[in-house]
């Protein structure tokens, strides 16, 4: 996919993700209001935090698509993964603080909220997360803002499912005239939710951390270049190379150091032509590769 295409289909998604987000949010909060439920609240509240936040994503991605300038010489994919840490620490305090407010609530003697709305609404944000993360699965290819995005929403779906199942068990404990227990039920709907989500602002975070410190890639992105780079070595006959990785949002970075004979007559055209068949082989859509292969006859040229 070129470039502009890549960008393209990043922004789109980022705005179908908030405008979603957008309406699911202004649903939420109504809902919420009306039947009286802090899940409901939350799920609301989830929603508006996704909106403020593909917002910035947007806002990052434009930035992280205009490329190299003169005062930012290579680039700003650093914005990638500092957005994506950002999106986790806020979602994770917003966890937090609803954790917090069901368990005063419950020890205030729960919440009697009204099931009705609860399970309407928890179908239809069911429905309205399963397909937005599936829309943006299907794009997000080579880009960490549309895969945080469908983090979230498949994160919004399985609350969503949280409630639909709580709130029907609260409708079978109204019905069976256990208004005490059904009392309970959303406070601790909220808490079920809270560790279910937990997780996933945290790997979030982590992840955001390992690139942003230049932490070795996961082997979702080593495992090509480890097949690439043994498809080179076959072809051209090569030694185990020293090898480097990081990845810092859409940019890749690959360093090879061949040890090789001198007496076997290598050239500077060589480890260009190697070069360019490792950056054909590792080429990927929306990804920034940056390639380093040198060719040395010196064990100790480093040191």
């Amino acid at each position: 996919m070129p470039e502009a295409d890549h960008a393209t289909v990043e922004r789109r998604g980022l705005i179908a993700s908030a405008a979603t987000a957008a309406v699911m949010a202004a649903a939420g909060i109504s809902a919420g209001v009306l039947a009286d439920s802090q899940i409901i609240l939350l799920d609301g509240f989830y929603a508006l935090v996704g909106l403020l936040l593909a917002w910035l994503g947007l806002h990052a991605g434009r930035l992280i698509n205009a490329g190299p300038t003169e005062r930012y010489p290579f680039g700003r994919e650093t914005l990638g993964p500092l957005v994506v840490g950002i999106q986790g620490l806020v979602l994770l305090g917003s966890l937090g603080y609803a954790g917090l407010e069901a368990i005063q609530t419950i020890a205030s003697g729960g919440v009697a909220a009204a099931t009705g709305i609860g399970l309407v609404y928890a179908g239809l944000t069911l429905v309205a997360s399963m397909g937005i993360a599936a829309w943006l699965r299907r794009h997000q290819a080579g880009s960490d803002l549309l895969t945080a995005e469908a983090i979230q929403w498949r994160a919004s779906a399985v609350l969503s499912l949280v409630m639909l199942a709580g709130f029907g068990l609260a409708a079978l404990l109204v019905a069976m005239d256990q208004n005490d227990a059904a009392a309970f039920v959303d406070p601790t709907l909220v808490l079920v939710a809270v560790l279910l989500l937990g997780p996933t602002p945290v790997r979030m975070i982590r992840a955001s951390l390992r690139e942003l410190l230049e932490g070795t890639p996961g082997d979702e992105v080593r495992r090509p270049v480890e097949v690439a780079v043994a498809s080179i070595r076959e072809r051209h006959d090569l030694p185990e190379p020293s090898m480097r990785l990081g990845k810092l949002g859409r940019k890749l970075y690959v360093e090879l150091d061949f040890l090789v004979s001198q007496t076997d007559g290598w050239s500077v055209g060589d480890a260009d032509r190697i070069r360019r068949e490792l950056a054909a082989d590792l080429r990927q859509p929306g990804q920034v590769l940056w390639l380093n292969v040198e060719l040395h006859s010196d064990p100790n040229w480093d040191t």
